[in-house]
């Protein structure tokens, strides 16, 4: 992996923790939104870490692959993962 992996591993942790304090907030039945709220804190995390490691994949292995003439694959790779985002 080409990204930033103290910053990825910074921000999974933290997301790691949301979720065992979101588990916790519904063992103890708590407010909906509230669980709601802090579901959707997380996935803005997750999404943060997954921007990071996308742009560090564009910017390391899909920029050699264009650079030795060889891109389609890494390409059809990245097109295949926005399809899965867009889902």
């Amino acid at each position: 992996m080409k990204a930033d992996r103290t910053q990825v591993e910074r921000l999974l942790k933290t997301a790691r923790g949301q979720i065992d304090g979101i588990l916790k907030m519904v063992e103890e039945d708590r407010y909906c939104l509230d669980v709601s709220n802090q579901l959707m804190a997380t996935q803005s995390i997750l999404k943060k870490a997954n921007r990071m490691v996308l742009r560090a994949h564009m910017d390391c292995c899909v920029r050699e692959a264009v650079d030795s003439r060889d891109a389609d694959a890494k390409l059809s790779e990245l097109a295949a993962l926005l399809d899965k985002l867009t889902d």
